[in-house]
Formats: C-alpha cells, structure tokens, sequence
C-alpha cells in the first residue's frame, strides 16, 4: 500500500460561489464583492491553470465537469463526499450541507470505470445525515495509508462514533483530537482536519497550535513520530493562508510533489520550505477566489485515486 498516487479526479465548476449553507462553521470562508457569474468565471480559470500545472508534471487528472442542474456551488471540493481504496471500495460521506449533498454522482464511477479502474464495493454512510451526523470524506479524516491510522478533527462535520465506524469498517487505527481556531475571541472547531494538517510519506505538516489540549496534542506528535514523519510545524496564520491544505502526488518518474495554492507557499518560511523540500519539490498554483468564496483550497480539491486497475 503507498501513501501517494498519480491519480486524482477534479471536478470542474459551473455554479461556484460563496456557498451560504457551509459559511455558518467554515470560517475560511469570505464574501467577494462580484456577481456569482463572474466569481465561477475566475474560479474557473484558476481550476483549469492548476490541471494544467498538475498534468505538466505527469499527475494523471481526470476532469470531470459538473452538472448545471444540481446547482452545487461547492462541487470543486469532491474530496468531501468520495474516498477510494486500494482494495476497490469507495466510501460515501455524509456532508453537513444540504446542497452539498447533490454532488454525490454515480456518473463519477463510471467515469472512473471507463478510465480503467475496478469497483468492487461502494460503502455508504450517507443514511448518517438523517440523524444530523456527519463526516466529509478525507476533509475530516485524514489517512497514514501505510501505517493504517486516520488522524481525525472533530467537529460538526466529523462525528466520532461515525469515525470510528469508518475505522473499523477499512481497518485504520483511530487518532482523534480537537482542534480550534480563534473566531471573534472564541475557540471554535475548525471545520475539516485538512485544513489544520496534511499528511506526506515521510513528513507531516500540522498546525499543533490549534490542539489545545495538550494530552491530545502529545498524543498525535508521538503517532507521527513513531512512524518516522517528519513534523513542519505552521503557525494559526499561515494555516489561514492554507499552509495545511496541502496533498503529495506522484508524477512523471514516481517524482513526489507536495501540491499547495500559491498562497500556502507564499506563507511558509524559508526554513520550513527547505525541511519540506528536502524531501520533494513545491508545485503550488494561484486558487485565490477558490479559497476565499470556497474556504477549501489545492488539498480539497483534488480526489486521490487509489482504485485498482482492471
């Protein structure tokens, strides 16, 4: 089992926009002065930059377009509703939106299944949203493919008893904190763990400052080490910037690439660019309307394909 693939399914927006139903726990998110029309405009631009980026490397981007009708401003983030395992199965997840959840589309997998990838088994935990339960896919748990542990932020979107069903149904080991972000002097869970921590093959970049209890804090160092990653450590600003939202992929040559928007990479210092460096090289693009109507940046964009091959 590896960590990283030279795989991921994008989806490409037709109706992105500042999406009011998640800004009420995304605080990421903002509101810009622009017509929706001309906010999907620039939003596309910059998803079709960043394919390009992607592609110009050897990742393997299967584009996907959205559907018109579903009117799905946060489409561009599949990374919430779908995650796909080396042994064939895909999860479904519960999203916290209620427009979010149109964007769960069978016609994804048979995109998928004409690309070559086999489907053994779809597992849902969809029903969960008739309880108010949720859990966003590999926005809320994030996961040590290798050494078998998902990392999981709880909050209202990533609900513990879920999570730990989800562990015990693909055999991950759980490792579950809490942690928070300053909102108009209050402490407040953040909406999705990859925002706060990004997960690579031998290192790990983590904003241990929104871990407030130190317990918790100790215990999720200690699995990172005992697995040999590396900790870059960021600030609560420079995660603002989207300095965790961050995802390796392989390219041409098994070439690593640690993926970020331009403005992740503009918040790392010089001393945090060579630790992450040492390991592999930056590949970063613009997605500035992305990340301030969307409050999700590269990480959540991109769906990592692990499928096996027919």
């Amino acid at each position: 089992m590896q960590q990283t693939t030279n795989t991921i399914l994008m989806i490409r927006p037709v109706n992105f926009r500042m999406n009011e139903q998640t800004a009420v726990n995304n605080y990421f998110q903002e509101d810009l002065n622009l017509k929706n029309a001309e906010i999907n405009a620039k939003a596309q631009e910059e998803f079709d930059v960043f394919v390009e980026k992607l592609r110009a490397v050897g990742i393997n981007v299967i584009v996907e377009n959205d559907d018109e009708r579903l009117d799905t401003p946060d489409s561009i983030f599949p990374n919430n509703w779908v995650s796909f395992h080396g042994n064939g199965d895909i999860a479904k997840y519960p999203m916290f939106a209620e427009n979010r959840r149109r964007e769960r589309r069978d016609e994804v997998f048979i995109r998928l299944e004409e690309e070559g990838f086999r489907i053994e088994n779809i597992v849902d935990y969809t029903s969960a949203e008739h309880e108010g339960v949720f859990l966003e896919g590999t926005g809320s748990v994030l996961l040590d493919r290798v050494n078998r542990k998902a990392y999981c932020a709880l909050s209202p979107r990533a609900d513990e008893e879920l999570f730990i069903e989800f562990c015990e149904d693909f055999e991950y080991t759980p490792i579950i904190f809490t942690a928070n972000q300053t909102v108009g002097g209050k402490r407040l869970a953040i909406y999705h763990t990859n925002v706060m921590m990004c997960l690579a093959e031998n290192f790990a970049v983590i904003c241990l400052d929104t871990i407030d209890d130190k317990k918790e804090r100790k215990n999720v160092v200690k699995h990172l080490k005992q697995d040999g990653k590396e900790i870059v450590s960021i600030t609560e600003v420079q995660m603002h910037q989207f300095a965790g939202n961050m995802l390796q992929l392989r390219g041409d040559n098994n070439q690593r690439y640690l993926v970020m928007s331009e403005a992740a990479h503009k918040s790392l210092t010089p001393s945090q660019i060579k630790s992450i460096e040492k390991h592999c090289p930056i590949l970063s693009s613009s997605l500035e309307t992305i990340e301030t109507c969307g409050g999700g940046s590269a990480r959540c964009m991109m769906a990592e394909v692990f499928l096996p091959k027919v």
